[in-house]
């Protein structure tokens, strides 16, 4: 097995391929001052998604420290505490929808500022670098 700290100057890596970023490789990268507006409209999306993330998971357990007799004492669906049911049935629900919306929300953006994640084919066979740094098999 071959050191992977070490590189050999005929297998150096070269990029995979992505998302050109010239456009913002110059600028310094800073989450309370964005550089660009795919980087102020992303942030603004990630700390909307991360807020409703927040109310999500942590929204049921507070409710539940605040009001212990309308949480245990409220049933739902034949019989279960309401607590019980927002911790084992909402909360996972709304993580997995709280996923799809930002996936939906990047695709929007994506496509308002023109990125494309399309990748070109390799015309010679086993050339290139995998997505994650190392060569392709």
């Amino acid at each position: 097995m071959s050191d992977n700290n070490t590189q050999d100057s005929e297998h150096t890596a070269e990029t995979d391929g992505g998302v050109a970023t010239e456009a913002y490789l110059d600028k310094e990268i800073n989450i309370f001052k964005p550089a660009t507006p795919f980087m102020r409209d992303h942030l603004r999306m990630i700390w909307a998604s991360f807020i409703a993330w927040i109310i999500v998971v942590f929204g049921p357990t507070t409710a539940t420290l605040l009001a212990p007799d309308l949480m245990t004492g409220t049933e739902v669906l034949g019989g279960f505490p309401l607590h019980f049911f927002l911790a084992a049935i909402f909360t996972p629900l709304a993580a997995l929808l709280l996923s799809v919306a930002y996936a939906m929300q990047r695709d929007r953006l994506d496509s308002k500022y023109g990125i494309s994640h399309d990748q070109e084919e390799d015309t010679e066979a086993g050339s290139g670098v995998a997505a994650d740094g190392g060569e392709k098999q």
